[in-house]
């Protein structure tokens, strides 16, 4: 459950100046962003691999474009899984120091949550992009850089909710990565757009 007088204490602390360059606060800072890694590949990974040839059929082509894809879904839910089995090997070979969950308490289950989550998040937006007559390839900010995070964040409580300073930050950095990433991958001529 979300805890409101957490998200008031972590605002308050953010306010502060000494707190921003203490210790504590970056590695929540990455430990928040390493929780959602699977969130973030899955969102990241179907773009790369949009010249594999198989499952390349439009989710629902009238309604969310035809770059929507059932190969999408598939990469971006196997990625999520597989991140996360991946920070459950990590944790049992020793790495907690970023982990803001005992992995070795919670099935993949979570990944693919997140995954999905991702995927559908961005499958929701599209369908309102559409609805509001804007083209597919042109950003529609903030919410080209939030889809993935609600629905990656949205389908994860169902096994596991984090705590308010978490969700925050997953909130707050995750606009900002989305851009650098996106700037990264038009400059590496993987994207058709800077944002």
């Amino acid at each position: 459950m979300l805890d409101p007088l957490g998200i008031f204490i972590f605002v308050t602390k953010l306010l502060n100046p000494k707190y921003l360059l203490h210790t504590m606060f970056w590695l929540t800072v990455i430990s928040a962003l390493y929780f959602f890694l699977p969130a973030y590949l899955a969102n990241m990974f179907p773009s790369l691999a949009k010249n594999l040839p198989f499952l390349q059929y439009p989710v629902w082509e009238k309604k969310l474009g035809k770059n929507k894809t059932w190969r999408g879904v598939l990469i971006a839910t196997l990625t999520g899984g597989l991140i996360f089995w991946l920070q459950q090997l990590a944790y049992a070979k020793g790495f907690t120091a970023w982990a803001v969950i005992d992995y070795s308490g919670f099935s993949i289950a979570l990944g693919f949550l997140m995954g999905f989550g991702a995927i559908f998040g961005d499958l929701v937006e599209s369908y309102y992009k559409r609805k509001a007559g804007i083209i597919p390839g042109k950003p529609w900010i903030p919410f080209d850089q939030l889809d993935f995070v609600i629905g990656g964040l949205v389908l994860s409580f169902f096994v596991y909710v984090p705590k308010a300073s978490i969700i925050l930050i997953i909130l707050l950095a995750s606009p900002l990565l989305h851009i650098l990433f996106n700037r990264i991958g038009y400059w590496l001529k993987l994207q058709k757009n800077k944002l």
